[in-house]
Formats: C-alpha cells, sequence, structure tokens
C-alpha cells in the first residue's frame, strides 16, 4: 500500500524520489550513533538486545538521549521518587485496578499508567515516534534538512518535539494558547528557538480548525513535513500494535487468579490514536470500543462544539484516523467532574475522603498518577459498565494518559475560582456525591449502524471540503477492509527499521 494523491498519510513503499533523504538520515544516524527500536520490541521489550537495556541504566528517563527510544513503550518501571530512573522493564505494565469503593460499579476498571513513558511522561511519545519512523524508513523525512511539524492540543506535540532532537532534526510544535502552562514551559526547556518553534494558534482545546490553519501554511515550505496525528495512520497502528498489546498484557494479569472477560476498551478521541488499541483488543478478544469526548463539545453525540479544559481530547471534528464504523459507544463526560474530580485526588481533603469511602492508602496515592484525561476515562468505564450492564466477571480496560503533574497550574487556577476559602472536608464530599457516587450515564449513546454512519459522515467537512482528501479514498475508511488492509504494515515498517539499522552500523 503507498500513499495517494489526495494525501492519506498511508507510508507501505519506499518513497520514488526518497533515496536522498534516505542516505542522508543513514549518514546522520551513523554519525550519532542512533538506533532505531522495532515495533516488534516496543511491544515486547524482553526483546530489546541486553547491550542496549544495560546502557539504559546510566541513561536518565526525561534526557534527549536517543537510547530513550527503546523506553517508548508501556514497560518502564515505576520510579519510586520524582526525578529518579526507571530502575528497568517490568514484565506487566504499571497499572491500577479501581475498587467499587470508587467507582460505584462491579465491573473491574483498569488503567495502565502513561507517565511511565520517558521525556513527556505521557504515552503520546509512541504516537510521535510511529508518525516519524514510517516516514524516515521510507524516504519520507530528512533529518538533514527537513523540519517535523507537530500540530497537536499538547503531548503528543512535546512528544514530536523529543522525538525530533532526539533524531537531530528540528521540530516546530503547533498547539493552542490557551494549553496548561506545564506543556509551554516544557517547550521551551527543549525547542532549539522557542520564539520560532513553538506557534502558539488561537483558542484552546477544541480549536483544532485554527492548527490546521497554520500547518497549511507552513506547508508551502517544502522542507517542512506536517506530521498530522489526526491524519497519520502510523499513530493508529502504532497503537494498535504497542498499546493494544500491553493492554492485553495487563488484562492477562489481572485475570490470571481471577478469571474474567475483556468487555471493552475506553478512551478519549483526541486524535483517536489511541483508539487503535481497542481495534486490536476487538481482534482478540471480541471486546467493545467506548470512544469519549468532553461534553462541553461533544462532536460525537450531538453534532456539538464548545469549549472545553479536559486537554488531549474532544477537538471539534472527527480525526481520518478513526475507525468510526469499529466503535460501539461514544460517551461525554464535563469538564466541571474532572476538574472537581482532579481537586478531591490531589488535596488532604479530598484524599481523607477517599480513604472514609473504604479506598486503599496505597490506590488513594496512586490517583496522582492521573490527568484530566485520565479521570475522563475513568469517568466513561464507569458509563460504560452501568449501561451494558457490565458485572464482577467483566473487565474493562482503558489508559491513564498522564500524570496530575501536567495540571498544578490549571489546579490553582481552579482552587482559585471555585473554593478561594480552602478545599475542605464538607467540599471533598461533595465532590464524591456529585461525580463519583452515582455516575449518570444521561451523555452515553449506543453505538448501531444509524449512529455509526452519522458520526462518519461528520468527518467529511473536516476532511474532504478543508483539507481536500479524495472523496474515494474518505469512503474506503467505512469498511472494515479498509483498516484490516493496514495491519501488514507494522511487519513491513519492523522490515524496514532492521535494513535502516544495518545500514547506519549503529547497532552494533
Amino acid at each position: 500500500m503507498s500513499d495517494s494523491a489526495s494525501g492519506l498519510a498511508i507510508f507501505g513503499e519506499f518513497a520514488p524520489d526518497g533515496r536522498g533523504a534516505y542516505d542522508n538520515a543513514v549518514t546522520r544516524f551513523r554519525e550519532q550513533n542512533i538506533v532505531l527500536p522495532t515495533f516488534a520490541q516496543l511491544r515486547d521489550p524482553s526483546t530489546i538486545p541486553g547491550h542496549i537495556v544495560d546502557q539504559l541504566g546510566s541513561v536518565e528517563k526525561d534526557a534527549a538521549d536517543p537510547r530513550n527510544l527503546f523506553r517508548v513503550h508501556w514497560f518502564n518501571e515505576h520510579a519510586d521518587a520524582p526525578g529518579e530512573n526507571f530502575p528497568g522493564f517490568v514484565d506487566v505494565p504499571t497499572h491500577i485496578e479501581l475498587p467499587s469503593e470508587l467507582t460505584g460499579v462491579d465491573a473491574r476498571i483498569v488503567l495502565a499508567f502513561g507517565n511511565r513513558f520517558p521525556m513527556i511522561r505521557a504515552h503520546k511519545v509512541l504516537a510521535a515516534y510511529s508518525c516519524l519512523v514510517a516516514r524516515l524508513v521510507t524516504g519520507r523525512f530528512d533529518p538533514t534538512a527537513n523540519r517535523a511539524i507537530w500540530p497537536s492540543t499538547g503531548n503528543y506535540a512535546r512528544g514530536g518535539i523529543a522525538i525530533s532532537k532526539i533524531m537531530g532534526c528540528r521540530g516546530v510544535a503547533i498547539l493552542p494558547e490557551g494549553m496548561s502552562r506545564e506543556r509551554f514551559e516544557w517547550l521551551e526547556r527543549w525547542t532549539v528557538n522557542p520564539d520560532e518553534d513553538v506557534i502558539k494558534t488561537f483558542g484552546t482545546e477544541s480549536n483544532v480548525k485554527e492548527i490546521y490553519d497554520a500547518c497549511n501554511e507552513l506547508s508551502l515550505d517544502p522542507t517542512n513535513v506536517i506530521l498530522n496525528q489526526f491524519s497519520e495512520f502510523s499513530n493508529h497502528l502504532g497503537h494498535y500494535a504497542v498499546t493494544g498489546r500491553a493492554m492485553e498484557t495487563v488484562f492477562e494479569h489481572v485475570t490470571r487468579d481471577r478469571p474474567g472477560r475483556l468487555a471493552a476498551y475506553v478512551s478519549a478521541s483526541g486524535s483517536a490514536g489511541t483508539l487503535g488499541a481497542g481495534d486490536y483488543l476487538k481482534d482478540t478478544h471480541g471486546s467493545k470500543i467506548v470512544a469519549v469526548e468532553a461534553l462541553e463539545c461533544p462532536t460525537m453525540l450531538y453534532n456539538g462544539f464548545g469549549d472545553h479544559n479536559i486537554q488531549g481530547i474532544g477537538d471539534k471534528h472527527i480525526p481520518l484516523i478513526h475507525n468510526v464504523t469499529n466503535t460501539d459507544m461514544a460517551v461525554a463526560i464535563s469538564d466541571d467532574a474532572t476538574n472537581k474530580i482532579d481537586v478531591l485526588f490531589n488535596s488532604p481533603a479530598g484524599k481523607r475522603h477517599l480513604a472514609e469511602r473504604g479506598v486503599a492508602p496505597e490506590l488513594v496515592d496512586m490517583l496522582v498518577d492521573f490527568g484530566y484525561s485520565s479521570i475522563c476515562n475513568t469517568l466513561a468505564a464507569i458509563n460504560a459498565a452501568k449501561v451494558w450492564g457490565l458485572g464482577a466477571d467483566d473487565v474493562v480496560m482503558s489508559v491513564a494518559t498522564d500524570g496530575s503533574d501536567l495540571y498544578n497550574s490549571d489546579r490553582e487556577r481552579i482552587m482559585s475560582t471555585l473554593y478561594p476559602g480552602g478545599f475542605d472536608d464538607a467540599e471533598a464530599a461533595a465532590v464524591f456525591d456529585e461525580h463519583l457516587a452515582d455516575v449518570t450515564t444521561e451523555h452515553a449513546m449506543d453505538m448501531g449502524e444509524v449512529e455509526r454512519r452519522r458520526v462518519f459522515n461528520l468527518g467529511y467537512f473536516t476532511w474532504v471540503e478543508q483539507q481536500g482528501i479524495e472523496f474515494e479514498d474518505f469512503e474506503s475508511r467505512r469498511s472494515q477492509d479498509f483498516w484490516d488492509g493496514l495491519r501488514p504494515l507494522i511487519g513491513r515498517w519492523d522490515d524496514m527499521i532492521g535494513e535502516f539499522n544495518a545500514a547506519t552500523g549503529a547497532a552494533h
């Protein structure tokens, strides 16, 4: 399969004019001793060569060191304290199973922690690697001449900048000006020239059209390569292969001594990349897929629009890489809920109240690893359990995309606005009662053929009318044959990565 003239980002064959870019990349990687991990190695880190694993012990987990590419997966061992290095790899990704005292449902809700990824402490660095490596090994990106443009609402842009810096090329982040202060502070530290390499577009989380406009302007310069997470199918495939298997590993672990059924996989739809793991789990376990958005911007549910604060999700359009016709439920979660629960999880009064509700202290301490979209995913998983009547033998898998540390400044703002006198025990009880004790399913929709067709059709306006995708290519995504046809690309890219590493000689 090759990329079509319409611009579908599907790279299965070597670019006809890619030899020069490829040779330049080989030379650059040889000079800088950069080795590319295969998707198979990220899927199963036990297959990473021992000499690389040994070297990682002396590599700081958040450093722009090429060896950290071999940490771009879910199997990094938890560091005991902030700033400490990952001690090594684990057999099962670090995860949490939420008790019914917290969720109010019998179904087992399990989330894997995304803040175990290196450099950006969020799993979007996997998406960034997937997108760039697919272009690199097919001769479509020259690190000596091209700038990598990373349109995002936060974590993907940071991941892209990290991958760019490791690969010795110039990266540019494009994201709305209203994103969290912590994101911009990170970008200022990692970009070559923040004034030029961090482009702040109008608006907040849901203002993606403005990001696309900036990309279209930058694309007039042929040295700029746009790596649009919303339309790069390597984003979907990276999560299908790597995140999907990681979720399956966690499921196998939690059901080893207590058998159960993998009933559903839940993920917020930002770029829809992480939803690709749901396609893997449906293929292997027959589980259902739940896509989540912000109630303040309910595009899938109500053809709606608006601004919200669940950073990383709900972007007022349907991503090109969202396999809509394979999605079983859409759920909308209010950012009023995620904002307040974040305060609950990260305040002394909130932690006391959770303990009084019967949540074990060690689990309360782990909730610091939940950022806004992690809380959103949890609430959506509760919705799915309620709507589908899931029981104690049913497991709902999801991801805790990033940790609460990325939202400290937002929490300060919310505290000063909503709780100027402080967040006390009574307010903690009120938040729990309102947003956790009896989670409403008012904004959950089972997606049958009619609903899937409607949501799929919404993408037409962005991708055909605005972004110039050929109608036939847009329509081809309606069939599961299209998505099934993508799967072999992972193996093909791994072969190409092996050939590339052999050409550089850096792997020896």
